[in-house]
């Protein structure tokens, strides 16, 4: 199909739109040489992210609704199974079907093992295409299920549109961006951006073949550094028209409606100003997302590259982190991480873990049971947002409540409190016990439930991140950890604040 052709294609499905479906069967016939509606359906496809369309079941195309996106999830107990065949069909053309024996995977748990020791010492870690499918085989699980829920997360709050605009930085092999696919309706179209520089960008392509029609997909093989978000966020408007009378939509605010930096943060050398450059290409009701490992080190890092980010701007912290007292900056470590149930262990893991050795594999290292295998899910995360806009958005009122900047100056004293649950339960099956912060804290603070009832048990029930009000809790200071510990008891009344 020639230049016109596509174009006549183009003003016709502008036009069609506002008045019913598109049909290529119809629209064949007014484009001239009538190119067969096959050819048709294909140009559509290629303009639907410009013409907002999604191509539904019967091969005709509408436009997508604009409206929040709605999702159906309740938690990721396995990984898919058509995922899992993509990535050992990658094995077996590298390795051959016998690919968890023998030197070759021997070669894989080393790498594995490799990449493992190089992240918990915080050295770089680079990416061959024998580390990416070691990778995938370690961690494409959790990064998928991780994936799932933050961004049911934020769809349950109204924070993603059914016209999505994603840009993946750091995509590595894939995870996110296939728990992202799995949990959009079909009818919600999808313009998704990943910027992977390495080899996993080849495992990441295979992957996201496997996507559907309205996921559309593009993958940018440069660094996060020399990548360049504003040039193509900028291109989002063309093509619209701000009067409506081509019909087609105005996109307005240009820019990402979600910004993605899974698990990449700590890699770069300064990820505070990479944060700030990628926030100017945030559209302006976007979110920025930054996901971090639960070990101590990267959870810390990911909250000293929020507190910037927060104390420099342009971004604001939505959650779980708030920031209830204008003004205020939190000092704490702040080890804080979200655990969901573990998912089930996949057969390739399983293969893996139970390879026989080859020569070198029985002269390495002793191989512990299960450990090549990776089911838990635990994540610290950070939602930031350019409009100030906050999970629980008010500010508690001073006369009435004691800020946790000033806890120390309070301990043995019975306070009224404003915070946020920021763990699980840390407790070795003694009194639960849970880090808390509202935005204010200096040190370290931790809630202690040493009697249990009707009146606090929200301190139990609340889900990481929600914001409690507690009143007359026992303020204490904790010499062995150097914090303070909230002691909430008998007395104290605990309840969540609705978002």
């Amino acid at each position: 199909m020639n230049a016109d052709q596509r174009e006549a294609v183009r003003s016709n499905a502008k036009y069609l739109r506002r008045v019913r479906p598109i049909d290529p069967e119809e629209i064949h016939e007014y484009v001239d040489g009538q190119p067969h509606p096959a050819a048709v359906a294909q140009v559509l496809r290629e303009s639907a992210v410009d013409l907002g369309l999604v191509e539904r079941d019967d091969g005709t195309f509408e436009p997508v609704e604009e409206e929040p996106l709605a999702v159906t999830f309740h938690g990721v107990d396995a990984f898919p199974v058509e995922y899992g065949r993509v990535l050992e069909d990658r094995l077996v053309a590298e390795y051959g079907p016998g690919w968890p024996d023998g030197d070759s995977g021997d070669r894989l748990r080393e790498r594995i093992r490799s990449f493992k020791d190089d992240y918990y010492n915080q050295r770089a870690v680079e990416y061959d295409a024998e580390t990416a499918l070691a990778y995938g085989l370690y961690h494409l699980p959790d990064y998928y299920a991780v994936g799932q829920y933050v961004l049911a997360d934020l769809a349950r709050e109204g924070l993603l549109p059914k016209r999505l605009r994603v840009l993946d930085v750091g995509a590595g092999v894939g995870g996110p961006a296939l728990g992202l696919h799995d949990l959009v309706p079909e009818d919600a179209l999808v313009d998704y951006h990943a910027v992977e520089p390495s080899a996993a960008a080849d495992v990441l392509e295979a992957l996201l073949g496997e996507t559907g029609r309205n996921f559309h997909h593009t993958v940018h093989r440069e660094t996060a550094e020399a990548f360049d978000p504003g040039a193509l966020a900028s291109d989002f408007g063309d093509g619209s028209d701000d009067d409506g009378d081509d019909g087609e939509t105005d996109d307005g605010d240009a820019g990402f409606d979600l910004i993605l930096f899974s698990n990449v943060l700590s890699e770069l050398d300064d990820p505070e100003s990479v944060v700030r450059r990628y926030a100017d290409a945030l559209a302006g009701d976007g979110t920025l997302v930054g996901l971090a490992p639960a070990d101590r080190n990267t959870a810390i890092g990911l909250r000293e590259i929020e507190r910037e980010a927060a104390d420099r701007g342009p971004l604001t912290i939505y959650g779980p982190d708030v920031r209830l007292w204008p003004g205020e900056s939190p000092a704490d470590d702040c080890w804080s991480f979200e655990v969901k149930p573990d998912v089930e262990v996949p057969v390739f893991q399983r293969r893996l873990d139970d390879g026989d050795p080859g020569e070198a594999g029985l002269d390495g290292p002793e191989r512990r049971d299960g450990e090549f295998e990776n089911a838990d899910v635990q994540y610290a995360y950070t939602y930031l947002r350019r409009d100030g806009r906050r999970r629980v958005d008010f500010t508690p009122d001073d006369s009435r409540v004691a800020r946790l900047a000033d806890s120390e100056d309070l301990v043995t004293e019975r306070v009224n409190l404003y915070l946020a649950k920021l763990s699980r339960d840390l407790s070795d099956d003694g009194h639960p016990l849970f880090r808390v912060g509202d935005g204010s804290q200096q040190v370290d603070h931790f809630a202690v439930l040493t009697d249990e009832s009707m009146l606090n048990d929200d301190l139990l029930t609340a889900e990481y991140g929600d914001v409690l009000s507690v009143e007359n809790a026992l303020v204490l200071w904790n010499d062995d950890e150097g914090a303070i510990n909230l002691v909430i008891d008998g007395e104290t009344v605990v309840d969540r604040v609705p978002v």
